[in-house]
């Protein structure tokens, strides 16, 4: 069974209604899922998927992603945006700038990158802005000494926990990496802020606390990062009880083709040479241990309410696809492959979208 795409984003949903209607069994995809493109690439996924008869008791999605959606403000929507200066905070500065009429930032928080934060600030005006590294607020404070309409500057922990939770802000976008995220992210909660969730740690260390917080203050969790925005943007509309199953891909990183016994010779160098992407350091070697999929597991039970027996890694070498879910619907079964484009942009869109 193959699939004719015009282009990655254009990957279509396979469905099995046609195929088990007449004997009510769910059938075995074999071969791996062949891709086929325009340009007559193939991506074959690495292993073979199979739906058996009798499935996994169905997870529904929804202990951090509540249903109401509400607006709250008047104007362009107005957001945090912590890590301003990583990989998602200025990806998520682009897209303000891109769309001015529909989103404004607030506050911004970074670590040490002064440089640029201080030309964030000039561009894009914030109320608060905060350096996590309090040895440098001397030197944003000079950086910031010519600009007009001055924002308040802060520094230290307590100083990015302001940012997060600024009265204006509706929606807070973590970025910052590790740890160093969870009680940010924590405050924003507490305020009553919904959360753009690019911190994978914010539910792998905190979820058993985080998510009852969440609930608490009903704030809505929306995961920025394109793997499980695809499930998100998925599982939209479901009825109770038809999520059935979470598969996530792995690209393999740096050591996909190693054999086993060059693994005692590798060096950082080989961990950080990432065959797909361009990222961060810390994600590039987890990404080579398969770690960083690891956490990524841990992340969609939090998210989606999935057992951890109905979430699985599949190997996907092209990184055409980031995730898929197969449903239960009528008894039949249904899987949607996924490519995943502007996952910052979705998450920042609700509920305007």
């Amino acid at each position: 069974m193959a699939l004719n795409l015009q282009s990655p984003a254009e990957i279509k949903a396979l469905s099995f209604l046609e195929t088990t209607r007449s004997n009510h069994r769910l059938p075995k995809l074999s071969g791996g899922f062949p891709l086929k493109r325009k340009d007559n690439a193939t991506a074959t996924f690495g292993r073979i998927v199979q739906c058996s008869a009798q499935g996994p008791p169905p997870a529904w999605p929804g202990r951090a992603v509540t249903e109401t959606f509400r607006k709250t403000w008047d104007g362009p929507k107005p957001i945090s945006v912590l890590g301003s200066t990583g990989s998602i905070g200025t990806q998520t500065l682009d897209i303000v700038a891109e769309h001015e009429d529909k989103f404004r930032v607030v506050a911004l928080a970074a670590g040490s990158n002064i440089t640029l934060l201080a030309d964030q600030v000039k561009r894009f005006k914030p109320q608060v802005v905060a350096v996590r590294n309090e040895s440098l607020l001397d030197e944003i404070k000079e950086a910031l000494a010519n600009v007009e309409e001055k924002p308040e500057i802060l520094a230290g922990e307590q100083g990015v926990i302001e940012a997060a939770r600024h009265p204006d802000a509706v929606t807070v976008v973590t970025g910052i990496v590790g740890c160093a995220g969870l009680k940010p992210t924590v405050a924003a909660i507490e305020a009553g802020k919904d959360i753009a969730l690019a911190n994978k740690e914010t539910l792998i260390a905190g979820g058993p606390f985080v998510l009852p917080l969440a609930h608490k203050h009903n704030i809505k969790i929306l995961p920025a990062d394109s793997e499980h925005s695809a499930i998100f943007q998925c599982i939209q509309g479901l009825p109770e009880g038809a999520l059935r199953r979470i598969i996530l891909t792995a690209s393999g990183g740096a050591f996909r083709d190693w054999p086993v016994e060059k693994l005692k010779e590798v060096k950082v160098a080989d961990a950080l040479k990432h065959p797909n992407w361009s990222m961060g350091k810390k994600i590039t070697v987890d990404s080579a241990t398969l770690f960083n999929k690891g956490l990524e597991v841990i992340e969609a039970h939090y998210l989606f309410g999935a057992e951890y027996d109905n979430i699985e890694i599949i190997i996907h070498p092209q990184s055409i696809i980031h995730s898929m879910v197969e449903t239960q619907v009528l008894l039949y079964p249904v899987v949607m492959l996924v490519y995943s484009s502007g996952a910052i942009e979705i998450t920042l869109a609700v509920p305007l979208r």
